[in-house]
Parts: C-alpha cells; sequence; structure tokens
C-alpha cells in the first residue's frame, strides 16, 4: 500500500421550529455538505499531497503572527505562505463534534454528533473514505482518547494510529510527530493524506522544558508554542518527503475560555474564546494573504475535496462570503439549560441563548458590549440563528452502549456526559447566567464515574441546591447512596426524580438498578423488562437483566444476554472468563471454550482456568489443546488433584508412553473428589 500498512422531555418551543424549508430559501445549508458531486476542480491543478493539522484546543488569539506573547514560527511561516483566515469559527466547542463536522462538510445538525463521547453513524460519508476511492494513501494520527477509532473517524483510513501511552489517554505532540514521520520516510508514489492531531493545549497545562520555563506565567501558552516546534518538524518532513506537489491545512478544532465570560475551559459557551479559531490553508491555486470574510471550519472538508479534483464547491480556495453557524448543546442537553446557537455574517455575531446578544466581533473581540438593542440584523441570519435545528435530548443522547473504561477515559479528560436526558422546559437557565456552575459540575461528574460516592453527594447537593431541576444530579445523588446501601435516602432521592420527570425512562432505569443491587433485587426484574422491550440496546439495563438471570438460573438467557453485551462493547477479561463458567455450567462446552480461550489470550499469564479450559477441551475431544492447558495448571492451584486426574485421561487418550506413570500420580495425589472417580474410570482399569 504504498508504504502504509493496511489496519484492520417535555419540549420547549425552540425544539419546535426545525423549519429546513426556510433554511434552504437562505442558503444555509444545515444537513448537507450542498457541493458533494456537483462542481468539479479545474483539471488543470495536478493532486496534491495533503496535510490537516488540527490544533486541538486552540485559540485563534493564542496562536500566529497576530498573537500576544508567544511567538509561533512554524505557523507563522505557512501564513506567510497561504491564506490565513483572521475569522474562522469552530462548528461546536468539543474536539469529537468539531473533527466531524471537517470531516463530513456538515454542522451538527447534519452529522448528528453534538457532544463528545458519540458516534458517527456507519452510513455517514467521511473524507477519508472519499480521498481512498479516489486513489490517495490515508494516514491519521491522532493524540487523545476523544478521537479513538471506537468513535468512528478511523473509516477509510489505510493507517488509524490512535496509540496512547499505556496508563493515558493522551500522547504529546513529540509522540505523535516522531510516529507521523516514520510514515511519511517510509516513502510512496500515491498521493497521501495525512491527518495529524496535536492535544497539547488541553488541560492541564505541562508544557515540557524549555517551554515550561519560558512561560512559568502562562502555561497554556507553553503548551501552543511546544506543539509548534512539533509542527514545525512535521511540516519539514511532509514537504520533503509527500509525493508530488504539497497542500497543507492547519486549522483549530476550538479554543479555551481561559476565564472569558466566566468559562475557563471549553464546551459550554459559544463566545470567541472558544469558537474563533486559527486557520491556514497553503496549496496550488491558494492566493497568498490574509482573509476577512467570516468562514467556517467546517470548510476544510470541501477544500480539501477541491484538491483531489472530486468537487469545488465551498472550497477555501476561493472563499465566498456566507452566513457562519455553530452551537454548544452541551448545557441544553445535560442538564436542560437554553440552547445556545451563534451566527456570524462579516464582522457582526448573533448568540441565541434564551435570549438574543449581538456583537461586533472586529471592533469587540471580547465580546464585552452586546449590541442586541441596537443593531440591525440581517433577515438571513435572523431565520438562519432561529430556524438553527435543535437536537432533542432523547434523539441526540443514544442508547448508552459506553463500558465503564471508556466513562473512566472520557472523565480523566474532563469529558462526561450526563446521566439522564435532561428535562427540557420554559424559563430554563441560560448559560451564562450559571458559569459558577461549571466546574462544580466537571468535578462531580468524573467523581461520580470513578465511584467516589462519598465525596460526590455534598456536591451533587450543592448542584441540586443551585438547580432544583437537574435531573441528572438528582439521578446521581440517588445512585450514590444506593451505592453506599442509604436506601432510605436513595429511595426519597428516586422519588424527587420521579415527579421531575415521571415519564422519563432513565429514572425507571436506575430505580431497577437500585433494586438489582439490594435485597429487593426480585423488584428490579420486571423494570428491567420492560425497559429492554422498549429500548434493547440499553447497556446497563441489559448487564443488569444478566445479572438477575445468572441469580434465578436462568443460565442460557444469561449467556445470551452476556453475547448481546460483549457485542456492543468490549469485554475484560475477568467477564469473559465468567461468560466461559456460566456456559461450562449451561453445558454450552463451545461457547464455553471461546470464551476462555480469548479471556486467555487477553489476561495471559494472569489468566487462571487452564483447568476448566482443559477439561472443556477433553469434552470436545480436542486432547492435543486439554494436554498443553492441563499442563499449565500449577501444583498450587486448589484443584490440582482434578487437573492431574484429567491429565491421566488425556494421557491415556493420547497413549502416551509415561500414561502409566501419569495414572499413578493422580492416584498417588487424590482427595475426596477424585478418589471415587479414578477408581471407577474405565480408561484405568488393568493398568
Amino acid at each position: 500500500m504504498d508504504g502504509i500498512p493496511v489496519t484492520s422531555p417535555a419540549s420547549g418551543p425552540r425544539c419546535q421550529r426545525v423549519r429546513f424549508a426556510c433554511v434552504a430559501l437562505v442558503g444555509i445549508v444545515l444537513l448537507t455538505s450542498c457541493s458533494r458531486g456537483q462542481t468539479p476542480a479545474p483539471a488543470s491543478i495536478a493532486r496534491p499531497s495533503v496535510l490537516l493539522v488540527t490544533l486541538d484546543t486552540t485559540r485563534a488569539d493564542a496562536i500566529g503572527p497576530e498573537a500576544v506573547g508567544i511567538t509561533t514560527p512554524a505557523f507563522n511561516a505557512v501564513a506567510a505562505r497561504g491564506k490565513r483566515f483572521r475569522q474562522a469559527y469552530a462548528t461546536v466547542p468539543e474536539t469529537l463534534p468539531s473533527h466531524v463536522s471537517m470531516m463530513t462538510g456538515l454542522y451538527p445538525a447534519g452529522h448528528s454528533i453534538h457532544e463528545n463521547g458519540r458516534t458517527v453513524p456507519p452510513n455517514q460519508p467521511v473524507l477519508a473514505e472519499q480521498l481512498r476511492t479516489a486513489g490517495y494513501r490515508t494516514a491519521a494520527f491522532v493524540s487523545s482518547f476523544i478521537l479513538s477509532r471506537r468513535f468512528g473517524l478511523a473509516r477509510g483510513f489505510d493507517l488509524y494510529d490512535d496509540d496512547l501511552p499505556a496508563g493515558s489517554e493522551e500522547r504529546a505532540a513529540s509522540a505523535t510527530t516522531d510516529a507521523a514521520l516514520a510514515l511519511v520516510n517510509r516513502g510512496g508514489t500515491r498521493p497521501l493524506f495525512l491527518w495529524v492531531h496535536y492535544f497539547d493545549p488541553h488541560y492541564p497545562y505541562t508544557p515540557p522544558e524549555p517551554f515550561r520555563t519560558r512561560f512559568a506565567a502562562n502555561p497554556y501558552l507553553g503548551e501552543v508554542a511546544s506543539m509548534d516546534a512539533q509542527l514545525g518538524r512535521l511540516i519539514q518532513a511532509f514537504e520533503r518527503g509527500a509525493p508530488g506537489p504539497v497542500a497543507i491545512v492547519i486549522v483549530g478544532d476550538h479554543g479555551e475560555g481561559l476565564g472569558d465570560h466566566g468559562e475557563q475551559l471549553h464546551g459550554n459557551l459559544v463566545y470567541q474564546s472558544t469558537m474563533h479559531v486559527p486557520l491556514v490553508v497553503m496549496g496550488p491555486g491558494v492566493a497568498t494573504g490574509t482573509v476577512d470574510v467570516s468562514v467556517s471550519a467546517r470548510r476544510v472538508y470541501h477544500t480539501i475535496l477541491d484538491w483531489a479534483g472530486l468537487d469545488a464547491t465551498g472550497s477555501l480556495r476561493r472563499p465566498a462570503a456566507e452566513i457562519v453557524l455553530g452551537e454548544a448543546m452541551k448545557p441544553y442537553l445535560e442538564y436542560g439549560w437554553q440552547p445556545q446557537t451563534m451566527a456570524v455574517e462579516g464582522r457582526q455575531k448573533s448568540i441565541l441563548a434564551g435570549r438574543m446578544e449581538v456583537y461586533d466581533v472586529v471592533d469587540d473581540p471580547k465580546e464585552a458590549r452586546d449590541l442586541a438593542s441596537t443593531a440591525t440584523q440581517s433577515a438571513q441570519l435572523q431565520v438562519a440563528i432561529r430556524d438553527y435545528p435543535v437536537p432533542s435530548p432523547d434523539a441526540a443522547k443514544p442508547a448508552d452502549t459506553l463500558g465503564e473504561d471508556v466513562r473512566r477515559s472520557l472523565a480523566s479528560l474532563g469529558y462526561v456526559s450526563a446521566t439522564a436526558a435532561p428535562i427540557v422546559r420554559k424559563g430554563a437557565p441560560r448559560p451564562v447566567d450559571m458559569t459558577r456552575m461549571f466546574d462544580l459540575l466537571d468535578k462531580a461528574s468524573g467523581l461520580f464515574v470513578n465511584g467516589e460516592y462519598a465525596r460526590v453527594i455534598p456536591l451533587l447537593e450543592k448542584i441540586l441546591g443551585e438547580d432544583p431541576y437537574n435531573l441528572d444530579g438528582c439521578l446521581r445523588l440517588a445512585v450514590a447512596h444506593s451505592s453506599l446501601g442509604h436506601q432510605a435516602r436513595a429511595e426519597e432521592m428516586f422519588r424527587r426524580a420521579a415527579e421531575m420527570a415521571p415519564r422519563s425512562p432513565d429514572v425507571r432505569l436506575y430505580l431497577a438498578l437500585h433494586y438489582a443491587r439490594s435485597p429487593e433485587w426480585a423488584r428490579a426484574e420486571p423494570l428491567l423488562e420492560q425497559i429492554v422491550a422498549a429500548t434493547p440496546d440499553r447497556l446497563p439495563a441489559l448487564e443488569a437483566l444478566a445479572v438477575i438471570r445468572e441469580r434465578q438460573g436462568r443460565l442460557g438467557d444469561a449467556i445470551e444476554l452476556r453475547q448481546k453485551i460483549y457485542t456492543m462493547r468490549k469485554p475484560s477479561g475477568s467477564e469473559l472468563a465468567q461468560l466461559g463458567q456460566l456456559a461450562m455450567g449451561a453445558g454450552q462446552t463451545a461457547v464455553a471454550i471461546e470464551a476462555f480461550e480469548k479471556a486467555r489470550a487477553e489476561q495471559g499469564s494472569r489468566f487462571a482456568h487452564d483447568l476448566e479450559l482443559g477439561v472443556l477441551y477433553l469434552a470436545a475431544r480436542r486432547y492435543e489443546d486439554a494436554r498443553g492447558a492441563l499442563d499449565r495448571v500449577p501444583a498450587s492451584h486448589p484443584e490440582y488433584p482434578m487437573a492431574l486426574f484429567k491429565r491421566a485421561q488425556v494421557s491415556v487418550l493420547l497413549n502416551e508412553q509415561d500414561k502409566a506413570a501419569r495414572i499413578e500420580r493422580a492416584r498417588r495425589h487424590a482427595d475426596q473428589t477424585t478418589r471415587p472417580l479414578i477408581a471407577r474410570e474405565r480408561l484405568f482399569q488393568g493398568r
């Protein structure tokens, strides 16, 4: 492959205003890229190799020739040779949905990913698939678990390197660059599409030396400076090693609040600090200079298709004025607060979150002066922002298929999704008016996911004091009390949650899980059956029902449920071993063997079920495999006499030369269980 190895609620009034016809009339395309397959690129431009570099959590004012307090020579050098966009905007201030927009050309209303921790629909075409079909080699190197292949962006890549250091959910730009350079240096003849993602400026800010010392007063800028140094290495190698002409796109996926408008990090608001991003385009057909027209980062998709000769519509090689849209739906989807959308037209930016705000982002880049009472908005902008499709919380939160390991990985990066779909209500708080709660909510979510229930209870109580209709907080408080055995307090909180949202399937689910872990576990069965019937892929319900079936002795049903669960998430080695034991108890030999074999592959030297595996191989008449498994059983095993007995049986069946000695050894070490078995074993008669 030319050097690339192939790897394998109640609805609020805005929820009803999804008038796509109106949006289409003003030319604001939300659900389609508006360009696919319509306008071929000029044939005279040779198809270049394309390098796409995405800079995570990088503010527009923290990089480039106009940045204050920092020099970024690598970025500046590309900007001097290409086209720099002064007013470029992310579609969402979160990593995964922003990247999905760049890989599809769609706003989140089109690709359906509004938060981290979701999965790109398998029927959604992505950029790498189209480029590979067009003859490009494709490779990606990502630096955070947020973009792990499990979330759906690996499709179309010959190589998708999401190999992070053991025990970490991110890797430094230096390590990512090293991996990418190894690929570039292998060479190749076909044009290459290479996507490299840097995560360094993400909190906590811990730049390496010498940047740690140089930027001791502002470690965030230290992270950006360190990343820029690696960007220089990457660009130099790509221009030297990629075949044919070269094109480069450098773009931020979102910014960082750093205290602006009360937001320290990102994801909750749509002000310039988190939505305004750096963007530079350099390559064939791109004039040099700076551009003040507002553009969306989703146009990266169209620009790369243009270079590939597939479609020139929407390309940033010839940027056209348009109304640029964006959203921050996390507070709405997590807590039921007001949904937030933004629309930028020229220098005017409008934000709709319960009420309208208007800013002149050129004269007032900090958005300190709200001009809503005096500004005139175009009719097109008003239609675009008011009719931006607001997702239903139930539809935006698909069936929960994330395992606890994935939750913990997301939590370690500061991303934890809500437990329940929120209560959407009139008069809900505006996110910008709730900034005092952002840190509290993030800390409580992290503690909850990590099972630190005693520590999280006072935080959840404080959250409910500030936001009494926070259904997620109420349910998490109920679960925390339940997990600590506080039965009365747990049931009190479940009753409160049911009063808030009497038809919520989430309330029923977590009440069922409460019963399932209590002596009243039988009360969970009908609730779980109802939930699974209504939502067959609700992972927590399936897992709890599997435990109930085991307690009832319905092993076949428990095994079937476990098998379904493990198609939805990767099981641990201990879970596979448990499935093997269940299947062995149910007489399902083939299922048990497969489960134990997978457990052994996962656990290696920690695998402790060679005796069971040997017995199963023997039952399946796989005598050679049985010999190997039984020989691995240590003498310290509490059932070692049984292992000797079974090994003697195998020895006879294989007609080994030392079979008599093995029978004698089994007799000599027999216990109360194996002594009568040896005496009755016909294979041993006369030996």
